[in-house]
């Protein structure tokens, strides 16, 4: 049997036997109901009245602007109210301020075009609906008050855009906040999810030798192919769980409207998911590693407790990053594998980064996590038979037969 083969077999009964188990079931169940309820509940028994922040910038808005509103209280939901407040600007560089810093969300301009920022596909489509929809009633109402429209002119003021949409160019303050938020939320996300999700592995390689069935597998197994097996597994149905979770919340924010985000960066997007993978990796094995010394779970904890050191210590420096992403710190935590997870993706989303030390950064962790994975193999052979007091790292190497 090949050394593939063998890890399919335990990566296979790893996902199915805990796949189905009533407490992964459970937790996905609680989780998901948790972040339901979070966005659900305060929009059924809270106030959801949504005021839209409009500018207007030269004559024939008014008319625009009533109907609109009028439009979006129609369609507002028993318990829900839609206000527009409106600021008047009085020159062009004043509006683009305005849009720039988020005062208002667009502008509209002597009825007939829509100013506004770049914005992402989870907001504000509403906003432009309803003054799109204002902008074509008041054409129609002028074809039946017979100012000179013809009827063949209805197809076209019902089927398409009557005012102009114009998104201002410049240095991109949209992409500026996606770039932060890509740094700040992808920083925040592997935080949390290793720290849900990299008990599991701890938990599932300490119960596995305290039933004793890791002596049956060891009969045709190597202990590094059952060691990384039983990670990458418990890794894969944590990581599904989570990205579960993540996905949910978007779609509730959609369909709530909860906040709107901005449109991500496609190079940061994809760095995000490649670290948030890499340093998931490097994390779990490491506490797959405690567990393999401990028999109990109250040892688990303690000699858990170093490592959880180590990715605070990894997260304090992404923050120190976030403030000076091309200091030399940055740059050194780049390459170490605790801490290139949370900062290289705030480097690239501020494109302090050059290409080839990301490629560097990125080869340095994958090297680790294949060099962990062995050692971790090692340090599992001589310490998975050990049922008593906790065994010390250097013991268990020793100790082990390869």
């Amino acid at each position: 049997m090949t050394s593939w083969e063998a890890l399919s077999i335990v990566l296979r009964r790893e996902i199915v036997e805990r796949g189905r188990s009533k407490a992964y079931i459970g937790s996905l169940a609680f989780t998901l109901v948790l972040i339901s309820a979070a966005f659900i509940l305060p929009q059924v028994f809270g106030s959801r009245d949504i005021t839209h922040e409009v500018g207007t910038l030269g004559d024939g808005n008014g008319a625009i602007l009533e109907v609109a509103e009028a439009l979006a209280l129609t369609e507002a939901s028993e318990n829900r109210d839609v206000f527009f407040e409106v600021t008047p600007f009085f020159s062009r560089e004043e509006a683009e301020a305005a849009l720039a810093a988020g005062d208002v969300e667009v502008v509209v301009v002597d009825g007939t075009t829509l100013l506004r920022q770049e914005s992402g596909g989870f907001g504000g489509a509403d906003l432009d609906r309803f003054l799109q929809r204002a902008a074509a009633s008041n054409e129609l109402g002028g074809l039946v008050e017979g100012t000179g429209r013809t009827a063949d002119d209805v197809a076209g003021i019902l089927t398409s855009q009557f005012l102009d949409v114009e998104i201002l160019a410049g240095p991109d303050a949209g992409e500026e906040q996606a770039r932060s938020l890509i740094a700040y939320g992808g920083m925040m996300l592997l935080y949390f999810a290793t720290l849900s999700f990299g008990a599991w592995t701890l938990s599932g390689i300490t119960e596995e030798k305290g039933s004793r069935v890791v002596e049956v597998l060891l009969a045709t197994l190597k202990p590094w192919q059952l060691f990384a097996g039983k990670v990458v597994g418990i890794g894969v149905l944590g990581l599904s769980q989570f990205i579960l979770a993540v996905g949910t919340a978007l779609v509730l924010i959609r369909v709530t409207d909860t906040f709107e985000l901005p449109a991500l960066p496609i190079d940061s997007a994809m760095t995000l998911i490649l670290w948030f993978i890499l340093g998931y990796t490097v994390f779990s094995v490491a506490f797959g590693l405690a567990g393999a010394v401990v028999s109990r779970s109250e040892d688990a904890q303690t000699v858990a407790s170093p490592l959880t050191l180590l990715f605070v210590f990894g997260f304090f420096l992404s923050t120190i990053a976030l403030e000076d992403p091309t200091g030399t710190l940055a740059l050194v935590a780049s390459f170490v594998p605790i801490t290139a997870p949370f900062v290289v993706p705030i480097r690239v989303a501020f494109e302090a980064i050059p290409l080839w030390q990301h490629g560097l950064a990125v080869l340095a962790a994958l090297v680790s996590i294949v060099a962990l994975v062995r050692v971790a193999g090692r340090i599992y052979a001589g310490g998975v038979l050990n049922y008593g007091s906790r065994l010390k790292f250097r013991e268990a190497y020793r100790n082990a037969e390869l």
